[in-house]
């Protein structure tokens, strides 16, 4: 099967989720996103397969999201996505990507779901 996860090693989550998708037979493309973060297209299409507006995929919790402004509610999905690219440490994750489907994996065990 062909699997792409977006991790991050520091991550617990992410080294969770990559764990369970190795536990249940598979090879994963392995994408360190801070330092190859996904392209426009590539971020968006993750997004929308995954069903999820751009703030949802966001970590809110980092001190750039409100260094930047972006906990207001007029905020637009663009500027969201733009700041994502500019800061990729503002992205959730990890997001995988497989044949079945696409999920922001948190917590580890919802990559259950498309493997």
């Amino acid at each position: 099967m062909d699997i792409t996860i977006y991790h991050h090693p520091h991550c617990s989550n992410s080294r969770q989720t990559l764990a369970a998708i190795r536990a249940a037979g598979h090879a994963p493309r392995i994408v360190d996103y801070l330092i190859a973060p996904p392209s426009r297209e590539e971020l968006e299409r993750m997004l929308a397969a995954a069903g999820m507006r751009p703030r949802a995929a966001m970590r809110t919790k980092e001190s750039l999201y409100t260094e930047l402004g972006l906990d207001g509610d007029a905020v637009s999905d663009a500027v969201l996505i733009d700041a994502m690219l500019a800061h990729p440490v503002l992205i959730n994750r990890p997001f995988v990507l497989t044949p079945k489907g696409v999920r922001l994996c948190r917590p580890p065990e919802t990559v259950r779901e498309i493997l």
